[in-house]
């Protein structure tokens, strides 16, 4: 008994009023609208814009998506009992193109749990891997593990392409780590009550599950689909060699397939159909061009210039690249077809020597890169045997 000033109550009632008024309180969170920054699709765009140089159509297809999927989440229930749809994206785009970075920034704008999963370690439940619950436990993690949080969060699945099935045909035998895994994740994908254990999956089995709805989270997947230009080429009858031109071979923009991609090119690549149409918003990222890599190496917020200069400033070292530095650096780039990623590469092998020597130097206060400073590095480094794609 716990006693009061005229009274006593015995512990099981004091149980009883604090279950009462957490049941309360969380009424009243409900009837709030849901907290986070929802901002008009142009805004998102500009925001974007900022941080990721190029691939306007992407970023207009997302910013419409993502604005769409939380405004449904601030509707009142209406009399006509019209329910919109959740519209998870599905991206195509090369390797270093900006698919994960988009994801990222999308997420920082709207300040809503973001977390990153990959699809290479999924298998299907009851073999060796991870289950496609474990996607869920990272953004509980994300939102430290408040719940109604987590529900209104975004998950990015990487490399969703890895688990194509290996034919376009049903398979006969399983195919633990390919299609079962894309029927694992349609449940996911559309919205349901999942059971998530906090720390992943069957390292403890004995804790207790969280359940999650999965109704109001935005899923976005990214993958580089090597070989789908391939089959596009085939649906759009181009014909590389000979001497007979169609009226559609001269309107087809032959360096870019991918802006030809449709849900039919996806399932011939060997997503199952099922999964595709719970993706029902495709974009895709545009090979990235030496006017896009410049534009990536000087102008966003985070461009690689000023990560250096504010890397060497932090050490009272004026950094400066002249002009024929960075056209050097963006041939290299453009040369090896590796995307943004392949610039931050050939800037590192530049960069190391002074890096390393001149927080060292104590009349160290200025440093000039150059092109002949630049070719005599990059030309001792791994990087320059190299093939060029």
């Amino acid at each position: 008994m716990i006693s009061g000033i005229n009274a006593h109550i015995c512990e099981k009632c004091v149980g009883q009023a604090q279950h009462i008024l957490d049941e309360e309180a969380k009424a009243q969170d409900a009837s709030k609208q849901p907290k986070f920054n929802l901002i008009k699709p142009k805004a998102i765009k500009e925001h974007l814009d900022q941080y990721v140089v190029g691939q306007d159509e992407a970023k207009r297809v997302m910013s419409v998506a993502v604005y769409n999927h939380y405004k449904r989440l601030m509707q009142k229930p209406s009399e006509d009992e019209v329910q919109i749809e959740k519209s998870n994206i599905i991206m195509v785009g090369e390797t270093g193109t900006g698919k994960t970075f988009l994801a990222r920034m999308l997420a920082k704008i709207l300040q809503v749990p973001f977390c990153i999963a990959d699809a290479t370690v999924l298998t299907e439940a009851g073999y060796v891997g991870e289950d496609v619950e474990s996607i869920l436990t990272r953004l509980l993690q994300a939102a430290d593990y408040n719940l109604e949080s987590a529900e209104r969060g975004i998950v990015y699945i990487d490399e969703i392409d890895k688990i194509a099935r290996k034919s376009d045909n049903p398979s006969i035998t399983r195919d633990v780590s390919g299609e079962g895994v894309q029927q694992a994740l349609l449940k996911l994908l559309e919205g349901t009550n999942i059971n998530v254990p906090p720390q992943g999956g069957r390292k403890h089995p004995e804790q207790k599950m969280i359940s999650v709805n999965t109704e109001n989270i935005l899923f976005i997947c990214g993958g580089a689909f090597s070989g789908l230009d391939r089959i596009i080429k085939s649906r759009l009858n181009t014909k590389p060699m000979g001497f007979a031109k169609t009226n559609l071979d001269e309107q087809v923009d032959t360096q870019n397939f991918l802006r030809y991609v449709s849900a039919q090119d996806i399932k011939s690549f060997g997503l199952i159909p099922e999964l595709i149409g719970r993706l029902p918003v495709l974009t895709h990222l545009n090979p990235l061009d030496r006017t896009t890599l410049r534009m990536i190496l000087t102008e966003p917020k985070n461009s690689l210039v000023r990560q250096y200069k504010r890397l060497f400033g932090m050490e009272n070292i004026a950094l400066d690249f002249t002009e024929d530095a960075l056209e050097y650096i963006v041939e290299k780039a453009d040369e090896y077809r590796l995307g943004a990623r392949g610039l931050r590469s050939i800037c590192e092998s530049i960069m190391t020597d002074a890096m390393f020597e001149m927080p060292s130097e104590a009349d160290a206060d200025k440093l000039l890169i150059n092109l002949s400073y630049c070719r005599s590095k990059f030309e001792k480094s791994p990087l320059r045997h190299m093939r060029a794609a």
